[in-house]
């Protein structure tokens, strides 16, 4: 009986390792393993939808503050966005303006949503300059 156990045991090992295969092979979409890169801190290949200041928010910000907020502040800007540093390194005081109905910023009313979301998504994806 025990000989039976035994071989029955040896038998289903032998299945559920013959079965068990780490090979990627045949995944559909699989990238091959790559480096994460040091410029993004993302791993090639992989999908990103990563908003960067000189992809989206410079435009935005050139659009929308650098009127007051240029090289040399005007109309009472207490301070300039007209470089990715200036930008970044204000972005929560930004986000917060942009985003104020009592007192917004651009002082004309708030610009679109959509607007708001992409310099938010910008902060939240890492502050990317490229």
């Amino acid at each position: 009986m025990k000989y039976k156990n035994l071989v029955c045991a040896l038998l289903m090992s032998t299945i559920l390792f013959n079965c068990s295969d780490d090979s990627t092979d045949d995944l559909q979409g699989e990238m091959p393993n790559e480096e994460v890169t040091p410029e993004t801190g993302i791993e090639p290949g992989t999908e990103t939808n990563l908003i960067t200041y000189n992809g989206e928010v410079r435009d935005i910000i050139n659009n929308n503050c650098t009127q007051c907020h240029g090289s040399t502040p005007t109309n009472g800007a207490p301070f300039s966005l007209s470089t990715f540093e200036q930008v970044s390194s204000r972005i929560g005081r930004v986000i917060a303006r942009i985003n104020n109905e009592a007192n917004p910023m651009p002082i004309r009313g708030l610009m679109p949503t959509e607007l708001r979301n992409q310099i938010k998504k910008w902060q939240d994806d890492g502050l990317l300059e490229n």
